[in-house]
């Protein structure tokens, strides 16, 4: 229980409350990371209750916490109902997922998450995984590019960009975060220049770890093994990640697993979650200025009805 976290948690106090942790409950961390949100759970179980935490990261596999009330899954989030039926878990009380890069991956300059290192064009979060951000620099077609850059970037440029790459790579193989990020600066605006390198490389990542799929694949199983009264609690970072999970907590199907949308057009939803938020939960000043990482946080809490 002593090995330290590698990032700070974020909204860690408003995660726990939003849980309702009980002492006999079973609970998962579906982001483990460096550990922080699943101490925190595990403090406040009793020898009857039990947290599984979930990552596809060798790192968080080696630095995962000891404790006979803890259980390692070193897998894809998506895959929670699989593995709580291979642990013959009838139904968890509590899911958490804390999305996005962590700090670590972001500090540790060999994964090439960051354009603050030159390192290779990698950004696996699962290093088992065949495709890295150079296989779609070098290879996607350029409209590909331009779609990737725009739709998980969110980068109005997006086709002068992919372009740029695209007339850049038939000259010279672009192997690093360094060399991609000579290529764009000259099309980014001064003001926004880290703010849109940020969005590039976001959208690289997400191509690469294919996260909104998982994203929406995970929020389907998390809300299948929940408990009746079981809360499940997700932040997320950017708009995309915010835009997917509210869609789910409003229109989640019943047992079922069916949407639901048609049942609000015509006034008569059955969601299976109620937002018990209200909206987003954001980080306090006091957050901001002590943990940076959780500026752009927004925190949904659904109960499952």
């Amino acid at each position: 229980m002593d090995c330290p976290t590698y990032h700070i948690p974020v909204m860690l106090n408003e995660c726990m409350e939003g849980l309702d942790i009980k002492p006999d409950g079973i609970y998962a961390d579906l982001t483990y990371g460096g550990g922080g949100h699943s101490r925190e759970i595990i403090k406040r179980l009793g020898k009857g209750g039990h947290l599984y935490g979930f990552d596809q990261d060798n790192d968080a596999k080696d630095g995962a916490t000891d404790d006979e009330r803890f259980t390692f899954v070193h897998s894809n989030f998506r895959f929670v109902a699989n593995w709580m039926q291979y642990y013959k878990v009838d139904g968890v009380d509590g899911i958490l997922a804390d999305l996005g890069v962590s700090s670590h991956h972001l500090d540790d300059g060999e994964r090439g998450f960051s354009f603050r290192y030159d390192a290779p064009l990698d950004m696996r979060m699962n290093r088992r995984s065949l495709t890295t951000a150079h296989d779609i620099v070098m290879d996607y077609p350029e409209g590909r590019l331009a779609d990737i850059m725009f739709m998980y970037g969110e980068l109005k440029q997006s086709r002068r960009i992919a372009a740029e790459i695209a007339r850049h790579r038939k000259q010279k193989d672009i192997k690093t975060t360094g060399q991609l990020a000579d290529i764009v600066v000259p099309l980014l605006g001064r003001e926004r220049e880290k703010k849109d390198l940020a969005r590039i490389f976001q959208a690289l990542r997400i191509e690469v770890n294919g996260e909104m799929k998982a994203l929406e694949e995970m929020l389907d199983a998390a809300t299948s093994v929940l408990k009746k009264n079981g809360r499940l609690a997700v932040i997320t970072y950017h708009s995309l990640e915010d835009r997917i999970v509210k869609n789910h907590i409003r229109y989640s199907g019943a047992e079922n697993g069916n949407d639901n949308r048609e049942a609000w057009i015509f006034g008569n939803p059955t969601s299976a979650l109620k937002d018990i938020s209200k909206g987003v939960i954001v980080p306090s000043d006091e957050e901001i200025r002590n943990n940076p990482r959780s500026r752009s946080a927004k925190l949904r809490i659904a109960e499952k009805r």
